[in-house]
C-alpha cells in the first residue's frame, strides 16, 4: 500500500463492498474483460488511427512489460502530461495493469506546477509529447529532470531528442505484478484553494464505482461514441463518464484535436458521436457556431456542461440550436458527481445541478457552525460517499481541516436543495477563481507575483465575465520603479506558470482594505474591481 493515503474506515469499507459498490476489479482487469466481450469492436479513434479492444488491450500488456524492464515498480508514481491521444488511453492503462500510479497532469501545465508534482509526488519518471499547440515539452523535461533528480526516466510521445522514446517500450508481455483493488490508481489534481494542488489519490474499487454509476446514470453502452473534446487527464471528461466510463461500457472514444467548433464538429459528423462534454465558455461558442455552420450533428444524443456554473438563459438554448439532451454535471475529482437525469422536466436541467449519482452518496448543508440548514437555504456543502475520498495524499493538516471528525469531506461549495433533492451551486466558500472551468489558487498566483521586485504586495480576486464566469485580477502595491501590468504579466510567464491562471487584469493599489481581524478583504477588492468594471462599462 501507498503511504501517506488516508483509507476509509473499515467499517464503511465493509459497508460498501457488502452493498457492492466495490467489487475487488483492478483497472487492467476491466480492460481484459471488456477486451473478451468487445474483441475487434473499436475502442478508440484519433483521427486515421484505429484501435480495437483487443489491439488496445495487446498493446497496454507489452507498454506496461516494457515499463517494468524500464524500471517502473508497482506504486512509482508518473506524471503523465499527455494531450488527447492514444498513447494517453496506452499509458495509463499500462500504468494501470503495472500498479504504478499516474499523476494526471494537463497539457497547459508548465515548470512550476510539474516540477511541484514531480517532487510532492516523488515521481520516478515523467511521460510527455515530443510538441503539442507550438510548445516543446523535451525543453520543460530537461528543466524538471535537473530540478527533481529522482525523476529517472522521461518518456515521449514522438521524438524523443535524447529521453526515452515510448514506441521503444512496447515489448513481447510477459509476467506482470498482481495488483488489488484497494491500490491506489492514479492521483487526481484538486483545484487548490491556497497554493499548488493536492494530490487526491483514487483506488481501483472507488473509481471503477464511479464509472459504474455515470454509465448507468448516462445510459452508455457500446453503441456510444464519446467524443474527448477537453482534456482527458482532467477528471470530468476522464470519468464522468468519459474516457474511462466509455471504455466500461464498451463504446467508442473518439479523442478530438481540439474543442473548438471547426475542430470538433466534423468529427462528430464523420464518426456520429452521440455523447460530449463541455465547459460553458465553450458550450457557448458551440451554440453560436452551429448556426453558421453546415454539418450533420444529427448523431449527438447528450451534451454535458460541466465545470462552472452554466446560465440558465443558455442551458435553455442547447436543445433547440444542438438538438441534443442537455445534461448538467457538477462534482469534483474528489468524489461526489451531480447529474441532472437524461428524462428530468426541462427547468430541472437549466436552473439545477443535479442529484447525486450514488444511493449511496451522502450530502449534508451546513451553516458556519456545522448545523444543518434547512432545505433550500444556501449552505456549505459537504458528502461522503463510496467515491469521495477520505483525505488527500500527504496533507495531514489540510486533512483535518477539508474533512470533518465523522469523514465527510467540506467541498467548499455553497449550495442549496430544492424540495425535489436537486442541488442549486450559488459559489464557492474557499478563494479560488473558476475561470470557465479551470480552477485558479489565488494563492499560487499572489506567490508568483511576489517574487518581482518591485511588487511590495498583491492579491488576487476574481472578477465577473459573461464567457467565463469568471476572470482573475490581481491588485498590486507596487515599489519604484514601478512596473506595468503587461511586465507582471511577462514575469510570472516567464516563471512557468500556466496560462490560465495569469491575471486577466493587474491594478495598481496605494494599501489594500482589511477586515477587523487585520486581512487583507477580498471582499472589498471584489467591489472595487466589479465598481471599476460598471464605470468602464458606462464610458463606453
Amino acid at each position: 500500500m501507498l503511504h501517506n493515503c488516508p483509507d476509509w474506515p473499515e467499517a464503511a469499507a465493509d459497508w460498501y463492498r457488502k452493498n457492492g459498490c466495490w467489487q475487488g476489479k483492478t483497472f487492467g482487469d476491466m480492460l481484459r474483460e471488456r477486451a473478451v466481450l468487445y474483441g475487434e469492436h473499436t475502442a478508440v479513434i484519433c483521427r486515421d488511427e484505429r484501435l480495437s479492444y483487443e489491439d488496445l488491450d495487446d498493446r497496454v500488456d507489452r507498454l506496461a512489460f516494457g515499463l517494468g524492464k524500464l524500471g517502473i515498480k508497482p506504486l512509482d508514481r508518473v506524471v503523465v502530461q499527455l494531450p488527447n491521444i492514444p498513447q494517453f488511453v496506452e499509458v495509463i492503462f499500462a500504468l494501470f495493469r503495472l500498479g504504478a500510479v499516474p499523476v494526471m497532469a494537463l497539457p497547459s501545465h508548465r515548470s512550476s506546477e510539474i516540477t511541484y508534482f514531480c517532487r510532492f509526488a516523488e515521481a520516478a519518471a515523467y511521460v510527455i509529447p515530443d510538441t503539442y499547440a507550438g510548445f516543446d515539452y523535451r525543453r520543460l523535461a530537461a528543466e524538471v529532470q535537473r530540478d527533481v533528480p529522482h525523476v529517472r526516466e522521461v518518456i515521449v510521445a514522438g521524438e524523443p531528442e535524447g529521453f526515452m522514446s515510448l514506441n521503444d517500450l512496447y515489448k513481447e508481455s510477459g509476467s506482470l505484478p498482481a495488483v488489488r483493488s484497494d491500490d491506489i490508481v492514479l492521483f487526481q489534481l484538486s483545484g487548490g484553494s491556497t497554493g499548488l494542488p493536492k494530490l487526491i489519490p483514487r483506488r481501483h474499487d472507488d473509481y471503477m464505482y464511479s464509472l459504474k454509476a455515470s454509465v448507468e446514470v448516462c445510459g452508455l453502452d457500446h453503441n456510444s461514441v464519446y467524443l474527448a473534446a477537453l482534456p482527458a487527464a482532467h477528471n470530468f471528461p476522464l470519468s464522468s463518464p468519459g474516457v474511462l466510463g466509455t471504455l466500461y461500457a464498451g463504446g467508442t472514444v473518439v479523442f478530438s484535436p481540439g474543442p473548438s467548433p471547426d475542430e470538433a464538429f466534423p468529427v462528430i459528423a464523420q464518426e456520429r458521436v452521440t455523447i460530449t462534454a463541455l465547459v460553458p465558455p465553450l458550450a457557448l461558442q458551440w451554440l453560436e457556431a452551429v448556426e453558421t455552420r453546415q454539418v450533420d450533428l444529427s448523431s449527438l444524443q447528450i451534451l454535458q456542461v460541466g465545470g462552472a456554473k452554466f446560465s440558465a438563459e443558455a442551458a435553455r438554448r442547447v436543445k433547440p440550436t444542438l438538438g441534443c439532451t442537455l445534461q448538467q454535471v457538477f462534482g469534483m475529482a474528489e468524489g461526489l458527481v451531480n447529474y441532472t437525469r437524461l428524462d428530468d422536466p426541462e427547468e430541472v436541467v437549466i436552473h439545477t445541478q443535479g442529484r447525486p449519482m450514488s444511493v449511496y452518496d451522502e450530502i449534508r448543508i451546513v451553516d458556519e457552525d456545522d448545523h444543518e440548514v434547512e432545505r433550500g437555504q444556501t449552505g456549505q456543502l459537504l458528502t461522503r460517499g463510496p467515491y469521495t475520498i477520505p483525505g488527500y495524499y500527504n496533507a495531514e493538516e489540510h486533512n483535518a481541516k477539508v474533512f470533518t471528525s465523522d469523514g465527510f469531506y467540506r467541498t467548499g461549495d455553497l449550495a442549496r436543495l430544492t424540495p425535489q433533492g436537486n442541488l442549486v451551486v450559488e459559489g464557492r466558500v474557499k478563494d479560488q477563481i473558476n475561470r470557465g472551468g479551470e480552477k485558479v489558487a489565488a494563492e499560487e498566483v499572489e506567490n508568483h507575483l511576489l517574487a518581482h521586485p518591485s511588487v511590495h504586495d498583491a492579491a488576487v480576486v476574481s472578477m465577473p465575465d459573461a464567457f467565463l464566469g469568471e476572470r482573475t485580477c490581481a491588485f498590486v502595491i507596487a515599489r519604484e520603479p514601478k512596473p506595468s501590468a503587461a511586465q507582471l504579466r511577462s514575469f510570472i510567464r516567464q516563471r512557468g506558470l500556466a496560462a490560465y491562471k495569469i491575471p486577466d487584469r493587474v491594478e495598481f493599489i496605494d494599501s489594500f482594505p482589511l477586515t477587523p481581524f487585520g486581512k487583507v478583504s477580498k471582499k472589498e477588492l471584489r467591489n472595487t474591481i466589479n465598481q471599476l468594471m460598471m464605470v468602464s462599462e458606462e464610458r463606453k
